[in-house]
């Protein structure tokens, strides 16, 4: 796995550094590393442009928890957020898999 830094601008003009970890081509040749001197891609888009990319993801399933019958008082969804300069953000992977974790509380009163 390689890693490199790709520069995401930021609404307010500010500029965020993100290392991102590039697995290897498919077709056997690698991307360049580092080396001695770390430099940075830019992003095809902004942060917040990135990040937007997977709220529809998150809300759909927050909606789709709260249509449960029984609805829960409060619901917790984790997931892993990985960042690349061509991609923009995306829900991470781990073990050949996509990884939530959804927590679901109930108040009840007697």
């Amino acid at each position: 796995m390689m890693e490199r830094l790709v520069e995401f601008q930021l609404d307010g003009g500010e500029k965020l550094l993100v290392e991102v970890h590039d697995l290897p081509a498919s077709d056997g040749s690698a991307k360049r590393g580092w080396g001695s001197r770390p430099t940075a891609q830019e992003a095809d888009r902004s942060f917040e442009q990135a990040v937007e990319r997977i709220s529809p993801a998150a809300q759909t399933m927050i909606n789709r928890l709260r249509l449960l019958p029984d609805a829960p008082d409060e619901i917790n969804v984790e997931f892993g957020l990985g960042l690349s300069a061509e991609a923009g953000a995306f829900i991470a992977k781990t073990s050949g898999s996509a990884n939530f974790k959804i927590s679901l509380t109930w108040h009840r009163s007697e």
